[in-house]
């Protein structure tokens, strides 16, 4: 029985070369697998599904559909594209091939996803080496974003529901790892969840968080240097009890629902206490200034959290709302006594329009 190698074949560009292929620009993309060993990984990763005599190598499979999903496939069939270009894909399984294998993958339960995991973990900290100072960790540290994402369906798909923004189909919760400004981030995580999942299901978070954590080299998997970022959908009680655990002790930077507690306390914070927003690069945010709330607002959140609350230039309508609220709560504070003496000085916080200097009744 002759073996067929996983490895896709060597391309050769040459300015003279009379040969010509279509999708190209995925040379970078075969070159990446092999440079990382992700194609040798998803082969030893699936061995146990495949079968004898077998032309076409389970992981490779995998790593195709992968790369039509790249080039813009949206269904298995797109396969075919990689089909029509063996010198840049090598042998491709047909249609009803690939269908089989995925048949064979979800019949074996939770144990080929597993290793396939597996298989990128180990793939990823040997591309993280690589990188050198262009590491996802490079500065010794690492930052997971997880968000919720709404992908429509257009049809009665598998676990297609109506979602929360009166669609229809999916709400996968998914993870990245954050490359910074110049980076557009690097997926470690998805949880598949039907269009009616929650936006802040504590359990599918912690799901999310797990899977992504596992992904990311040991000396990352706990400890203040890996950042779990979420918005508001991650700001539950559950969710940050689990990321702030003893033994775990991950640090966290999630957005939180205003609640009425909250409200009030923003609509007390003096005018002085308001600091100007700064960027991650320095820079000063214009119109946007953030101001820490402490005391009874936080009781029932962990140990150590801090709460920063933040205002900027928003719609005028919501504008004058909000002016209005802020002028309410002045006026309670002037009939119990307790206005600010820096205030009744005439101190102002930075403005971006009307309305945000002490409320003209306090004395």
């Amino acid at each position: 029985m002759s073996k067929h190698s996983v490895y896709y074949p060597r391309i050769r560009l040459s300015s003279g070369g009379s040969g010509v292929v279509s999708q190209a620009g995925a040379v970078l993309l075969v070159e990446t697998v092999r440079r990382c060993g992700l194609d040798s990984a998803m082969a030893a990763a699936l061995a146990p599904w495949r079968r004898a005599r077998a032309v076409h190598d389970p992981g490779k499979v995998l790593l195709d559909v992968a790369l039509a999903v790249a080039l813009d496939g949206d269904c298995l069939a797109d396969i075919g594209m990689l089909r029509a270009e063996p010198a840049v894909f090598g042998p491709v399984a047909s249609d009803p091939t690939v269908s089989r294998l995925l048949d064979t993958l979800a019949a074996a339960g939770p144990r080929a996803p597993e290793g396939i995991r597996r298989a990128r973990s180990e793939v990823r900290q040997r591309f993280w080496r690589l990188a050198g100072e262009a590491a996802s960790d490079a500065g010794d540290e690492v930052v997971v974003d997880i968000d919720g994402v709404l992908v429509l369906a257009h049809s009665e798909k598998e676990d297609a529901a109506a979602t929360w923004k009166k669609t229809f189909g999916h709400h996968p919760l998914l993870a990245f790892v954050d490359h910074g400004a110049t980076g557009s981030g690097e997926p470690v995580a998805g949880l598949l969840r039907p269009g009616n999942a929650g936006s802040n299901t504590a359990a599918d978070h912690i799901a999310t968080a797990r899977l992504a954590l596992a992904q990311l080299p040991k000396k990352y998997r706990r400890g203040r240097r890996t950042l779990v970022r979420t918005d508001s959908g991650g700001g539950t009680h559950d969710f940050l009890e689990w990321l702030a655990a003893r033994g775990r002790w991950l640090s966290y930077s999630v957005g939180m629902t205003i609640t009425d507690a909250v409200h009030q306390a923003v609509l007390k914070v003096p005018a002085r206490a308001w600091t100007p927003a700064v960027e991650p690069d320095g820079e000063v945010r214009p119109g946007a200034w953030v101001a820490e709330l402490a005391g009874g607002v936080l009781k029932g959140w962990p140990s150590g959290m801090r709460l920063i609350v933040s205002q900027g230039t928003t719609s005028p309508r919501r504008a004058v709302a909000f002016d209005r609220r802020r002028r309410d709560a002045a006026d309670l504070l002037c009939h119990q006594h307790e206005a600010d003496t820096d205030r009744a000085a005439g101190a102002t916080a930075p403005a971006a329009r009307p309305g945000r200097g002490p409320h003209p009744r306090c004395p």
